[in-house]
């Protein structure tokens, strides 16, 4: 017989010690569970982890820095780079140099701490060097690493540029010697970088801001200007991408042009090729990669003969020009080594918001005129059309016309309000195929007529559409000159939808044929401008001719470079040989006609 325990006073309290056991084992069991489930996530985890340096570690490493939060700043054209790295098996990684701070040079980054030089590179100063990641020796035997360490990219690889020093008398003269060098009128426009003076936004007519009376033939100085900005700039030629030749030749040229002698004419270009055929730097590609810029039509310098009649300089057609990239404001339609870029016009941006604001205004804007003409007609000529253009607006219900032989197409304010309210603004021919007056036109939002081809679409095709019509209008010169139709009836026939389609394009590449503030620090951000377009196009060209010129070892020859250019040279010229004959009759035709400019039209840019 099972006796059952008679609980007895001073014994401990049977529930309590039941209840005390019942909880310590709960407690028990409940850290089991945690311990257990730690284990299954941990090990869930680890299985399920990225193998070593699978995944980008720049960020992280960056972050080591404090300096280094913020996102770094890069030359024009690039994007910031990821400085990541990708190898699978590999054990660990180590920073190195990550407390010294690197300031650049031009030949390459040096560190402040023993004066060694160590990366050649583009860094801002004071900018820290982004880290060097390191790879340890312990690595899979299967997957060996292609490298030991992984250096920063060069964000000015391919785009380095290397700008000559000049004797002054061949540029800077102009600017700080005006007076004796340029005639007097033609001061106020070297200021301000080429810029000219500022200009007061009367009447609304401009903006507040970044409006110069700037002179049609400033684009030399304007472009030096912008290459001493450029971030890509290089001390030692031998790594150059492009030579830059800082050579003022239109205002040069300028105080040339009447009375002076063939010799006074050639004097300038003749020292200066002679300085250049004995530069290394030139012997390198025989000048194939130097390029230009001069501010004036390619026909001032491209005199055909010796004869003291004809016009301009031979800088362009010597043999050592016929080498080089020439950039002008019009060029040859046979040349190879002659390209056009925009004039220069009154709006110089220096932010992105100006820029937005103008745009933005421009389409806003009423535009109460069908078109526009702004210039004067040339009488003494008789292949001029401008006669008939004038009379044509004078007999028109929807055409503005601004004559400039009243002199008012010097003031800036004048013509912009012209074009800013019209839809259409006529482009003839003037002194030459090209106006300045197309850029202004544009700039104001106003779609151009033209009446050549030559005036635009063989021009600028860095800068402008390939599809001509989708900005502009295209009506044969002959048709008015013949009288056979009226520019009035062409310009009804389009929509308005296909109107607004047309201006819509022409603001849309506003930012194309203006150039920004020369005396900016940086590159405007998210825009590229006209110097932009121009520089990557020449090295571009450039980068091409080196690759063409090479041999079967790799090697640039410069016996197999003169070839193939002499070669190519000689077809264009034999295959141009009839227009280049009707374009130099022409050139005559128009000296003996009067139809260049003389001293007191050079400021009237859309004359």
């Amino acid at each position: 017989m099972v006796q059952v325990p008679v609980w007895k006073e001073g014994m401990p309290d049977k529930p309590k010690i039941l209840i005390s056991r019942f909880r310590t084992k709960c407690v028990l069991v409940s850290i089991g569970l945690v311990l257990w489930w730690s284990l299954v996530v941990v090990r869930f985890s680890y299985d399920r982890r990225p193998l070593p340096l699978q995944t980008s570690i720049g960020q992280p490493l960056r972050s080591l820095h404090k300096d280094d939060t913020e996102p770094r700043e890069s030359p024009i054209g690039t994007s910031q780079q990821d400085y990541s790295t990708s190898a699978e098996g590999f054990s660990g990684i180590e920073v190195l140099e990550s407390n010294k701070t690197w300031h650049t040079n031009s030949e390459g980054c040096q560190d402040e701490s023993n004066g060694d030089k160590k990366l050649d590179c583009v860094l801002s100063p004071g900018e820290r060097m982004p880290p060097v990641i390191a790879v340890s020796q312990s690595h899979s035997a299967e997957k060996p690493s292609p490298f030991v360490e992984q250096p920063v990219k060069d964000l000015c690889e391919g785009r380095y540029v290397y700008v000559y020093e000049l004797d002054p008398c061949f540029n800077e003269d102009f600017v700080t010697q005006c007076e004796k060098v340029l005639w007097e009128t033609m001061c106020p426009s070297v200021t301000n970088a080429g810029l000219g003076p500022p200009l007061d936004n009367i009447d609304d007519v401009l903006s507040d801001l970044d409006w110069y009376a700037t002179n049609q033939f400033m684009l030399e100085l304007i472009f030096h200007n912008r290459m001493r900005q450029y971030k890509c700039l290089i001390r030692d030629s031998s790594r150059a991408d492009a030579i830059f030749v800082p050579f003022y030749a239109g205002l040069e040229i300028t105080t040339k042009l009447w009375g002076a002698n063939i010799a006074e004419r050639d004097d300038a270009p003749e020292k200066l090729q002679s300085w250049l055929a004995n530069r290394a730097e030139w012997k390198r590609f025989n000048g194939h990669d130097h390029f230009l810029v001069a501010g004036r039509i390619t026909w001032d310098f491209r005199r055909p003969s010796d004869q003291e009649t004809d016009w301009g300089n031979k800088l362009f057609v010597s043999p050592l020009g016929a080498n080089m990239t020439f950039l002008t404001i019009e060029a040859s339609t046979w040349d190879d080594n002659d390209f056009a870029i925009p004039y220069p016009t009154y709006f110089h941006p220096s932010s992105k918001t100006s820029i937005v604001h103008w745009q933005n205004k421009m389409r806003a804007i009423d535009r109460p005129f069908l078109f526009s003409f702004v210039g004067a007609p040339r009488p003494a000529l008789s292949y001029s059309i401008r006669g008939n253009i004038v009379n044509q607006c004078i007999h028109s219900n929807h055409c503005r016309l601004l004559d400039c032989r009243e002199n008012v197409c010097t003031m800036p304010e004048k013509v912009m309000e012209v074009f800013e309210h019209s839809i259409f603004c006529l482009q003839p021919p003037g002194d030459s195929y090209t106006r300045r007056s197309t850029f202004d036109a544009m700039l104001a939002g106003c779609i151009p007529v033209f009446f050549h081809p030559y005036s635009a679409y063989v021009q600028y095709e860095w800068h402008l559409p390939i599809n001509h019509s989708s900005y502009s209008v295209l009506i044969d010169e002959r048709l008015i000159l013949n009288n056979t139709i009226r520019i009035e009836e062409v310009l009804l026939k389009f929509t308005p939808e296909q109107i607004v389609n047309m201006r819509r394009m022409v603001i849309h590449i506003l930012p194309r044929i203006v150039y920004a503030d020369p005396r900016l620090p940086s590159p405007l951000p998210d825009v590229e401008d006209a110097f932009d377009i121009t520089l990557q196009a020449v090295i571009e060209r450039i980068a091409k001719l080196k690759r063409s010129a090479k041999d079967g070892s790799g090697n640039h020859s410069n016996a197999n470079l003169d070839l193939q250019f002499r070669t190519q040279e000689s077809m264009k010229e034999e295959a141009a040989s009839e227009e280049a004959a009707s374009e130099e009759a022409t050139r005559r035709s128009m000296k003996n006609e009067g139809y260049l400019r003389d001293n007191d039209d050079i400021m009237n840019a859309n004359n």
